[in-house]
């Protein structure tokens, strides 16, 4: 039975109105707390291109309210000009990341929509896109929450747990992925302490994770990422939770850069790994993490966000890929809304999602 149920930023949701993406800017936590309202497309791709909205099942949700935003300003009154004006709206919201593939996922799911009513009158495709946008909201809730119910089975009252970056409910809808079971055990009155990787050089851990457990009452310490080694060594990891931006056939998992590297110190120390994601983030295309591309960002973001000055001088040349690829070996399991898959994870997934895997 819930013992206390833990209140969640409403980060992503339409605006009252229904004709804007409204966010709360997680580029600006945790020292301010500002709400967005979005309706043009230049508005929506800079939201998820600067990460004012930011991690992959958020994005998901982001993605299809904003086709759905976008299609409602549409002046076309012929299905095909309209649809084909739907389709360049998608492809330009995809190019604004590329690893996350919730974003292409429920970009197309929307688009689907519009494209499956060729006799329908503009009206009606735009509220049924409307209504599909919806229903990937609530479905992630619905997952946010079964992901959290399997994670919090692979632990125990008291366990040390290690994130790296943000996969709580600012990532998500609900609960989270990988800090989903932390929450939930909350609720339940279960003790669990998180070891909060700062994760550079966004600082996603620092700025965010610490954020929403301290809100929380859950209890948390931060650490550097080049602490992590040490932590485990002491004693004081249990497990790793982290989310997932992108999981290939094989069970290579993008995420968050840093990720990778965990996992590794993991293997070494005997230390649980588990990669905590919804469906809808494993590329069923994608052979492994050799195929999965890895978005490269401003080299600024290393060497001046968060400084009061510059670390290094302007002439130093910087390498800032966002995300890193953890190989399937490393990986103890992979936790989603429909099980718990296990290696090999071509065969788990088959087992887990059948022919809709498409293996």
């Amino acid at each position: 039975m819930d013992l206390k149920q833990i209140t969640h930023a409403d980060n992503v949701r339409l605006s009252d109105d229904g004709r804007a993406v409204r966010i709360l800017d997680q580029s600006r936590l945790p020292n301010e707390t500002v709400y967005l309202e979005l309706s043009s497309p230049e508005e929506l791709y800079e939201a998820i291109a600067s990460l004012r909205v930011r991690g992959a099942p958020a994005i998901g949700i982001f993605a299809g309210y904003a086709l759905y935003v976008l299609a409602l300003q549409s002046r076309e009154t012929q299905v095909g000009p309209f649809v084909a004006e739907c389709r360049k709206h998608r492809d330009y919201l995809n190019a604004s990341r590329p690893t996350a593939v919730n974003l292409k996922h429920m970009l197309d799911r929307v688009l689907a929509v519009a494209e499956s009513m060729p006799c329908a009158d503009v009206a009606s495709i735009q509220d049924a896109m409307g209504q599909a946008a919806r229903a990937i909201h609530q479905e992630d809730i619905a997952m946010c929450t079964a992901i959290s119910e399997y994670g919090l089975s692979l632990v125990k009252a008291g366990d040390g747990i290690l994130t790296h970056c943000n996969a709580g409910p600012l990532a998500t809808s609900r609960y989270g992925t990988g800090l989903g079971p932390l929450f939930l055990a909350k609720e339940r009155g279960i003790p669990l302490h998180a070891w909060c990787d700062e994760t550079r050089p966004l600082l996603q851990g620092a700025r965010l994770t610490t954020y929403e457990l301290q809100r929380a009452g859950i209890d948390c310490t931060l650490i550097c990422d080049n602490m992590a080694s040490l932590v485990m060594k002491e004693g004081k990891i249990n497990a790793c939770f982290v989310g997932c931006d992108r999981v290939a056939r094989n069970g290579d998992t993008a995420n968050k850069i840093g990720t990778s590297g965990v996992a590794i110190l993991a293997k070494f120390y005997g230390i649980p790994f588990y990669v905590l994601g919804p469906s809808s983030t494993i590329d069923f295309t994608c052979p492994d993490g050799a195929h999965i591309p890895i978005e490269e960002r401003a080299g600024a973001e290393i060497k001046e966000m968060f400084f009061e000055k510059p670390s290094a001088l302007p002439e130093v040349k910087c390498y800032n890929p966002a995300f890193d690829v953890t190989d399937h070996s490393l990986i103890t399991a992979i936790v989603t809304e429909k099980g718990i898959c296990y290696p090999p994870f071509e065969d788990s997934f088959a087992k887990v999602f059948g022919k809709g895997a498409g293996l």
